[in-house]
């Protein structure tokens, strides 16, 4: 069986071949990726916070490069799963139908917990359902995962410029977006460049509450989790951490 140490090595070489064909620069137009060497082992125990990254970051590199493995979909990982779980990553996403974190971090069934608004909007339900995977189950990574040409932030920074509201509780999604929208007008941010802007103020906000959270922050503080922000590429399938 190969050790641990040289999953991690694997997939963080990927990566790094990866990261020097994508860059993580706001504004900066998306390159698509090639593809990248063998498939990176996205399987096995995960103990701390940089496995469980580590294991994300193969995983992504697997989706780019068109060689998911599709790691625990079998009949018997259903049966080890029908009375515990013990996923090792929660990923807050928006939802959107062409991001789905199973497909974009190559992961299976028990993996991962996935939570997702529009924009990944925020309030108390659903900080209690982001708590639950490390204060529960002792899941050690939160990934807060914006992306490219999100539709509702497109909406909310159209409604803000327009002065027009929207329908029903869209309007909720709209207004919980404002604080990213006028944290992207305070840095000078040109019109045409706000909602890619938006997106990543939105992404860097949320980490910052859930750093912050009365749950969250002990965990955090001991090294038990990690709370980090990503922005996936629509073109080319690849998440990019922030660092």
């Amino acid at each position: 069986m190969t050790d641990r140490r040289s999953v991690l090595r694997t997939g963080t070489l990927a990566v790094a071949a990866l990261a020097a064909n994508i860059g993580f620069t706001a504004g900066a137009a998306p390159v698509a990726a090639p593809a990248v060497g063998p498939i990176c082992p996205v399987v096995g125990p995960v103990g701390t916070p940089e496995q469980a990254l580590a294991r994300l970051r193969a995983g992504n590199a697997n989706w780019v490069g068109d060689r998911s493995s599709h790691p625990d979909a079998s009949s018997s990982r259903r049966r080890d799963l029908s009375t515990h779980q013990e996923p090792f990553a929660v990923v807050f996403s928006c939802i959107d139908s062409r991001v789905a974190p199973e497909l974009v971090f190559d992961q299976g069934l028990g993996d991962l917990m996935v939570v997702r608004t529009a924009a990944h909007t925020h309030d108390a339900l659903v900080a209690g359902s982001l708590e639950y995977g490390p204060v529960e189950l002792g899941t050690k990574l939160l990934v807060v995962l914006g992306h490219q040409h999100c539709g509702a932030v497109t909406a909310a920074v159209k409604s803000f410029q327009d002065g027009a509201q929207l329908p029903g509780h869209l309007e909720d999604v709209v207004q919980d977006l404002r604080s990213p929208y006028e944290e992207a007008r305070r840095q000078g941010t040109p019109p045409d460049q706000l909602v890619e802007a938006t997106i990543r103020a939105q992404t860097a906000q949320t980490v910052a509450r859930l750093r912050a959270d009365r749950l969250l922050r002990p965990l955090v503080e001991a090294g038990h989790l990690d709370v980090v922000g990503a922005h996936y590429v629509l073109d080319s399938g690849a998440v990019i951490f922030s660092a």
